[in-house]
């Protein structure tokens, strides 16, 4: 399905997605739980990348992203 419009609106939502692994696997993490209940997600903004630190490293990875999808 084309999810493409001219005409008519798109929402925007902000998520913030986590991993213990890395920052692109947060944005996954994200980008899929998001999915799980919007359908037609057609693109996304990384707003904000921070990280948790333990013990002198990195021991969680956050993303915040904008996620675009039509208004049916």
């Amino acid at each position: 399905m084309n999810e493409w419009i001219d005409n008519g609106a798109i929402k925007i939502i902000e998520i913030m997605g986590v991993s213990t692994t890395g920052f692109e696997d947060a944005l996954n993490q994200a980008v899929a739980k998001a999915a799980e209940s919007i359908s037609g997600i057609t693109s996304l903004e990384i707003t904000r990348q921070t990280a948790t630190v333990r013990d002198g490293k990195v021991a969680r990875y956050e993303v915040a992203a904008k996620l675009s999808f039509v208004v049916r």
